[in-house]
């Protein structure tokens, strides 16, 4: 409830603002800034579910986008192979065997299982967002710029299941965990190769 009001009130008209107003390019270059922060996480969460190859990947990614990427602002990794994986600290506690648990909504982070909720505080310390000085503005702004390009992102697909399903919560739910749970799966999958 607190995090649909939130979201109806103010994230959501930001967020498509952003999408309607700010030229694509810029967009792309935002997104690709903080995709290149997120890989350096990434790779970590690769490396502790002993999935080398990915996480040196995810180590490269971060490399050529730093330099020839002009610190991340464009992917010039995907194009040359080495494409993007998203991985976190609760996929790799599933991968040790944790169990995911009840389903939840936490408030502002949205949908979770009780296993990720235990990794969000792990995944919040290990984004480079989360080393900087909180008492400064370029902390707070950063990660509002982040909040509102994620959101803007996440525009088409919310607006489908506004429209199309019956019951959003039980969609979001379902789809949530359904997706969780092949990530971690794919992972185990990986560690044969």
């Amino acid at each position: 409830m607190i995090n649909a009001g939130l979201d109806h009130v103010l994230i959501k008209p930001v967020a498509r603002g952003y999408a309607n107003y700010t030229p694509n390019f810029l967009q792309n270059t935002v997104g690709n800034f903080f995709g290149n922060l997120a890989d350096i996480w990434t790779a970590l969460n690769n490396y502790l579910q002993l999935k080398p190859r990915e996480g040196t990947m995810d180590v490269g990614r971060v490399l050529i986008n730093s330099t020839v990427g002009l610190a991340g602002l464009a992917d010039v990794a995907s194009p040359l192979g080495l494409p993007k994986h998203e991985e976190d600290f609760g996929q790799t506690l599933g991968v040790w065997g944790v169990k995911s648990g009840p389903y939840v909504v936490l408030p502002v982070f949205g949908p979770s299982t009780m296993r990720d909720t235990f990794g969000k505080p792990v995944d919040l310390y290990g984004d480079p967002l989360g080393q900087i000085d909180m008492k400064t503005s370029y902390a707070w702004t950063a990660r509002a710029v982040r909040l509102v390009d994620d959101r803007a992102r996440a525009l088409p697909t919310t607006d489908l299941i506004e429209q199309a399903a019956l019951d959003p919560y039980q969609f979001v739910r379902d789809a949530y965990l359904q997706r969780r749970e092949a990530r971690v799966r794919d992972a185990l999958q990986n560690d044969g190769k």
